[in-house]
């Protein structure tokens, strides 16, 4: 499946959500065919059989993980607006203190916010 359109923002809430549960799916397929393969190498396939075993470990651990991941890949994307929002509210403050303060209408220059990449 292609990567989704990347836009100014990188993609909708919901795209990056999708992409967070295909992203944790895959990781956990490979950590559920690892755990499964050394489990049933160390104790047997037990009375279900090899494959049974091993899809079951593989699917708990791709449900698991891409469960997580997307949950994680929807805060992580919440991030930057939550840091916008309170660079707006500060500059605001910022201005409504400098009228305060001034007592008489005159120019007053706010400086811009230096911009922190994560």
């Amino acid at each position: 499946m292609p990567p989704p359109p990347q836009t100014a923002q990188g993609g909708s809430t919901f795209d990056k959500m999708k992409m967070g549960a295909m992203m944790g799916t895959g990781v956990g397929l490979t950590i559920g065919l690892i755990f499964g393969l050394t489990s049933i190498i160390r104790a047997g396939p037990g009375p279900r059989g090899t494959v049974a075993t091993l899809s079951q470990y593989m699917l708990s651990s791709a449900a698991t993980f891409g469960f997580f991941l997307s949950i994680g890949s929807v805060i992580r994307s919440d991030a930057p607006y939550a840091m916008q929002a309170q660079q707006e509210r500060l500059r605001a403050t910022r201005w409504q203190s400098a009228w305060k303060s001034a007592g008489e209408r005159r120019e007053v220059e706010i400086m811009p916010m230096p911009s922190r990449r994560l």
